[in-house]
């Protein structure tokens, strides 16, 4: 989608995570109906920023809704780094790779993608229909006015993928090429769908609040002039106090990468934020509210400014029959 129709608004929607009824209750809030069993608006359509699957308690009925209004034109849906972990998960690696699939069926991996896996334990059949169906799914949408990524946008690896995916689409064999780490395939997914981050200084690691114990941290890539770790984090669980404190050194200041205040407005889900919605700046806007934790499911009403309009942000909270 590269020209948005002028007769039209849209909604984009953040990190659905398998609260299907929740996302109901938000489409119905901004004027959505049901018709013929897809949720539709008369002059608008939604824009999902991925992550529509794990976690959730009706991560099948989410899809459903989702892919329904998709086909149905009234919505659009970019991949998320859960869709291309459910595609790892389920592709077989190359023989000489020294793994079974693309991405390790071990405890941790099993974590995250458990809960889809058991939902769609009766509809083998149906998950298949899906994993082909997240191959559909564009990384990003460029739109000219607005744009659209998972985590993070960066032209210097968007521009050589767009000239040999116009679609935006990735296949099985750039999936498979990106096992190889360090390959421009596995920079690409990478940075697109998991965001840019920064190691922990003298090998700290640090567990989050999701239980999983790293090495690095999600960073902005929007801050001008950072001075420490702590002026870069980006992420709901904070840095101890001495390593927040600690100061960047030069080649970290400049390995950060950039997004410009005149660049288009961008729209990014993946980051987990609490509180009231709001623009992190005038051009960018993470809409994942931490859904599936009892936060808040996120949608920004977009009519044609340039810069972002803090009362166009509408939520739901989530209630614990999400």
């Amino acid at each position: 989608m590269s020209v948005l129709e002028s007769e039209r608004g849209y909604d984009i929607i953040g990190d659905v995570h398998g609260c299907a009824l929740t996302v109901e209750r938000l489409l119905d809030q901004m004027g959505y109906r049901k018709k013929a069993g897809v949720w539709q608006h008369a002059n608008r359509q939604a824009l999902f920023l991925g992550d529509i699957i794990d976690r959730g308690p009706r991560i099948r009925e989410a899809l459903h809704l989702v892919r329904d209004m998709v086909e149905a034109g009234s919505a659009r849906c970019i991949m998320g780094n859960h869709e291309f972990n459910a595609l790892c998960w389920a592709t077989p690696a190359p023989a000489d790779s020294g793994r079974a699939f693309m991405r390790e069926h071990n405890e941790r991996h099993h974590r995250l993608i458990g809960d889809t896996l058991d939902q769609f334990a009766d509809w083998p059949d149906e998950w298949q229909a899906f994993l082909d169906w997240f191959y559909e799914l564009p990384l990003f949408l460029d739109c000219h006015e607005i744009r659209l990524v998972h985590a993070c946008w960066d032209d210097r690896l968007i521009q050589p993928f767009r000239a040999q995916h116009p679609d935006g689409c990735i296949d099985r064999d750039f999936l498979l090429a990106a096992g190889q780490w360090g390959s421009f395939e596995s920079q690409t997914l990478d940075r697109l769908l998991r965001g840019t981050d920064m190691r922990l200084p003298d090998g700290i690691s640090m567990t989050g609040k999701d239980g999983f114990t790293r090495a690095s941290f999600r960073t902005k890539y929007w801050e001008e002039s950072p001075r420490t770790y702590g002026d870069v984090v980006f992420q709901p669980d904070a840095l101890p106090e001495e390593v927040a404190a600690l100061e960047l050194s030069e080649e970290q200041k400049t390995a950060l990468q950039i997004y410009r205040p005149e660049d288009p407005i961008l729209f990014v889900g993946h980051y987990w934020q609490q509180g009231a919605p709001q623009p992190i700046r005038p051009n960018l806007a993470c809409l994942d509210y931490s859904a599936v934790k009892y936060g808040k499911l996120v949608a920004y009403r977009w009519d044609g400014e340039r810069r972002l309009n803090p009362d166009h942000f509408v939520w739901v909270d989530v209630p614990q029959y999400a």
